[in-house]
């Protein structure tokens, strides 16, 4: 199993980054690790992911978890649990601040082979974490 992890604090309310992190159409204005996002970030929709790191490639997930200003979990993978990815998005209020928690998580019986295929990730969910801040205090 394969865990990529970034937390930031950010003075912001967190209904402001919610609908930072809910807009799809804006993400390419202010998040560098993203191409485009195609769909609506809603509860129980699909969505294409289109990042950076794999140009040309689309990611499409499904959005299982959705609690507003609280915590968004996107996954996808394939039939069977064979392989299966989920990231979550968390905010938690710390006083005056947000914390902002972004986890994805690979499992299931294929994914230490698709692991291998999968390039680093911890710089691009840092990037994304820091252009978020700088969207929401701005």
């Amino acid at each position: 199993m394969k865990t990529y992890r970034t937390s930031i604090s950010i003075h912001a309310e967190p209904a402001a980054i919610w609908a930072i992190l809910t807009d799809a159409e804006r993400y390419p204005e202010w998040n560098n690790t993203v191409e485009r996002v195609e769909g609506t970030i809603a509860p129980g929709e699909r969505i294409k992911v289109h990042a950076k790191i794999s140009p040309g490639r689309a990611f499409p997930v499904k959005v299982s978890t959705f609690e507003p200003s609280a915590r968004m979990v996107w996954s996808s993978g394939m039939p069977l649990g064979l392989f299966k990815g989920e990231r979550t998005f968390s905010l938690e209020r710390k006083g005056e601040q947000v914390e902002f928690t972004m986890q994805e998580v690979f499992s299931g019986p294929f994914s230490p082979m698709i692991e291998r295929s999968i390039p680093d990730l911890q710089p691009a969910f840092d990037e994304f974490a820091a252009d978020l801040k700088r969207r929401a205090e701005a």
